[in-house]
């Protein structure tokens, strides 16, 4: 399984970026996301940045992570979650259109 970091890009040398995340600095890959410019926060998989995201978005991701990792360690996740447990599930559009249209099958 692969999880996307968000990282705050802080310089950027051609397709290549210098992110960081708290202490953790990297270079990444920007070739997926050219429109990125510093101070932007991309979301990285496997070296390389794979979407801008909202700096919103990149609190919930890691407040996500670290809930993560504390429920790994024994702990409890306590509110990292809580945005999700103030929406109901979702179909992705697709499926929605296909359940709309009486589809229920493949």
């Amino acid at each position: 399984m692969c999880l996307g970091i968000p990282m705050q890009l802080f310089a950027i040398h051609g397709i290549a970026g210098h992110v960081s995340r708290g202490s953790h600095q990297e270079l990444v890959d920007l070739s997926l996301t050219p429109d990125a410019v510093v101070g932007d926060w991309v979301l990285t998989f496997l070296g390389a940045a794979r979407e801008i995201i909202s700096a919103d978005e990149a609190a919930k991701i890691s407040a996500a992570l670290e809930g993560l990792s504390a429920v790994m360690n024994g702990g409890s996740a306590g509110n990292a979650f809580a945005d999700l447990e103030e929406t109901e599930p979702s179909l992705p559009s697709h499926l929605q259109a296909a359940l709309d249209a009486g589809r229920t099958t493949a």
